[in-house]
């Protein structure tokens, strides 16, 4: 398959072509790279929404109550959910794909399930390059599950205009969200499987923490849902597509995207220098590490050699 054929396949809305091109990119290799950079320019028209928030919430489970609510809406929906991957094997179990089983012979439904591959905010390039070429091949919205790892989750802004963190009552989600500083990340909050005890005390413990936290213009509302029914998913979306009506007032939505590739960037080159350094010939970095523990050199001159090492 060469480049006209892969690119001409998104572009035509074949799931076939897309998967591949997905794959190629994840991989790094050249004719990903090259499909990516084609399809670039027809980026930007699919609306982005990150969903984030601790394990075990049952954020794959909103995302396919959202997937029925929006196909009723006849909404073309892309799906890129990103696995923890294995600090050995770098694989990942990818069951986002089980929950989602109901969606797959949807033809307006697309779903990718991707390994982090060890990247600390779960999204890595190969991510990032998986929602610009869904947002390519036409969808109308994509929607970006992320791994669930706490502290790093601030990464999803650089993908999405708007972030949904999702909690579920009588887990202490509230209080871990509000000690890792994640409340100033999502712009929808969202109590999932609310029918459970500890829901009025997990809404006022959020509500106590917003009014700590500035927010400016835009105060993130706190929607009660109960995924697995559907309870509340509607409301849901609408607090969603609010804060998108929100960004298209006074220039916002043009800075909320530059930040957000602002961000995509600084990501994208420390994960491709942790790659050139993980490449780094064994013998070079043993030959600096005794060095160093000799003191013929000090660490920051170990690392400058080791990022430019002398030809």
């Amino acid at each position: 398959m060469d480049l006209e054929e892969l690119v001409g396949g998104v572009r035509a809305g074949s799931k076939r072509h897309l998967a591949r091109a997905i794959s190629l990119a994840e991989r790094g290799d050249p004719l990903g790279r090259a499909a990516v950079a084609t399809l670039y320019p027809l980026t930007g028209r699919a609306l982005r929404v990150g969903i984030t928030g601790p394990p075990g919430v049952g954020k794959s489970s909103l995302i396919g109550a959202l997937i029925t609510h929006l196909r009723a809406d006849e909404k073309r929906v892309a799906v890129v959910s990103v696995d923890p991957s294995s600090p050995f094997t770098r694989g990942a179990v990818l069951g986002d794909r089980i929950r989602l089983t109901e969606h797959f012979l949807d033809e307006g439904v697309f779903i990718r399930s991707m390994a982090s591959r060890g990247h600390l905010g779960g999204l890595s390039e190969g991510t990032a390059d998986a929602v610009l070429m869904v947002d390519a091949a036409g969808y109308d919205v994509v929607l970006v599950e992320t791994v669930g790892a706490g502290q790093n989750e601030i990464e999803i802004q650089a993908l999405a205009e708007t972030v949904v963190l999702a909690l579920m009552p009588g887990s202490g989600d509230g209080i871990q969200a509000i000690k890792a500083g994640l409340m100033e990340i999502p712009d929808v909050l969202v109590i999932n499987k609310a029918d459970r005890p500890g829901t009025s005390l997990l809404r006022a413990e959020l509500e106590a923490t917003l009014s700590l936290v500035p927010s400016g213009p835009w105060r993130p509302p706190i929607v009660e849902t109960v995924a697995l029914e559907g309870g509340g998913v509607a409301e849901l979306w609408a607090e969603v597509e609010r804060h998108q009506t929100f960004l298209s007032e006074d220039g916002r939505f043009e800075a909320r995207r530059r930040e957000g590739i602002e961000r995509q960037l600084r990501s994208l080159a420390l994960e491709r220098l942790k790659r050139q350094l993980a490449t780094a010939p064994p013998d070079a970095v043993r030959d600096l590490v005794d060095a160093v523990a000799a003191r013929f050199l000090d660490p920051g001159a170990a690392v400058d050699q080791l990022l430019n090492p002398p030809e």
